[in-house]
């Protein structure tokens, strides 16, 4: 049976498709992909993301704990610091992508992906080193995640944290429309944004603060279909797409979140150095289609007649209005400019290979 998050009734008020989704009944959409993408663009977007999961490590030795179960420089870190990272097995594999939050030298918090989340706990928890502990904490909070270009305009109404002060990728405890929070500046949109953790208690009060200030302003909530389409155009790797425990970091794009040249090491080590020794045989591209059709995960990529590669998503995007994708093909055939195909149903369509992000903002 699918769970519900504390949010589930709100979805539902609101007129929500709801699917399941890791094991959760989550809203895909609201009005429609498209005007939800273009809200979180224009002005702001309100997501569920409370089937997220929330591992605590805590203890004398929990710097060194995190250390030696992440792939990025924990060590790096100061309190209030949020830092994207890998889990990785002994083969250099993906285990799972996640952010950690340092409160303290002797407490962090991973935030870990809903389809993961039990996996993930019995990984770090079977291979804890040293004086730390870990508990499954997903069940203490809900988390929303408030992400566009006004997002902290709308937010700074409703608490009394110094937003302008938080830059990105840090966070910090407060209260929003008086509730008790953690309020973290990160994103999955490439837009401005921040993640509200809250008791569940206090997620539809939250939410609904949020939502009916920003009606005027623009703000929409936002399902899991346009969450996935905005990471697209910023080429943002999802698990069980561009990282699976079949595929390493380093030809996914995300080696500048595993720290090679540390002294200190950590599980998958070993073999990424060994890895990036050999070289690389394919690497993650993003492309733009020429022809008609949407790249769909699992559809077959061709170079020079053959087939070469794969693609790991794609859609029509809405702020380009074209077909974009991401995939792997041989690291020969990554070049920007280099033409490809796609097998569409039985057809080769054409696409090239172009520079990513594919969305980027307008400056003045």
């Amino acid at each position: 049976m699918p769970r519900k998050t504390p949010l589930y009734d709100e979805h539902v008020r609101l007129g929500a498709r709801i699917v399941d989704f890791a094991g959760w009944e989550m809203p895909v959409q609201y009005t429609g992909v498209i005007d939800e993408h273009r809200a979180v663009r224009a002005a702001a977007g309100l997501f569920d993301v409370s089937h997220m999961g929330q591992l605590e490590i805590t203890g004398p030795g929990a710097t060194e704990a995190v250390q030696y179960l992440t792939t990025n420089d924990v060590r790096k870190m100061t309190d209030g610091r949020a830092q994207y990272s890998i889990l990785c097995n002994e083969r250099g594999t993906v285990v799972d992508d996640i952010i950690v939050y340092r409160f303290s030298p002797t407490r962090y918090m991973l935030v870990v992906n809903a389809s993961n989340a039990a996996k993930d706990f019995a990984w770090c928890r079977s291979h804890l080193k040293g004086n730390a502990a870990i508990r499954d904490k997903s069940d203490e909070y809900a988390l929303i995640a408030f992400q566009g270009p006004l997002a902290a305009k709308i937010l700074s109404n409703f608490t009394d944290y110094d937003l302008p002060s938080m830059i990105s990728y840090h966070f910090g405890e407060g209260k929003v429309a008086g509730k008790s929070a953690i309020i973290a500046r990160t994103g999955y949109t490439g837009e401005d944004g921040f993640e509200i953790f809250t008791a569940p208690a206090d997620a539809v009060h939250v939410w609904q603060a949020l939502l009916e200030k920003g009606k005027g302003m623009g703000v929409a909530p936002a399902g899991l279909g346009a969450r996935d389409t905005l990471r697209m155009e910023m080429k943002y790797s999802l698990y069980g797409h561009e990282i699976t425990e079949e595929t390493n970091p380093l030809e996914s794009g995300l080696g500048w979140v595993v720290k090679l040249d540390t002294p200190d090491d950590f599980i998958g080590k070993a073999a990424l150095v060994d890895v990036k020794k050999k070289g690389l045989s394919r690497a993650l591209v993003g492309f733009k289609m020429q022809d008609s059709g949407i790249p769909r995960q699992g559809y077959p990529i061709i170079v020079a007649g053959k087939q070469a590669g794969i693609v790991t998503s794609g859609t029509m995007s809405p702020s380009l209005e074209y077909a974009i994708g991401i995939g792997f093909v041989p690291r020969e055939s990554s070049a920007l400019g280099t033409e490809i195909s796609v097998d569409i149903r039985g057809r080769a369509r054409k696409a090239t290979i172009v520079e990513t992000p594919f969305y980027r903002k307008k400056t003045v």
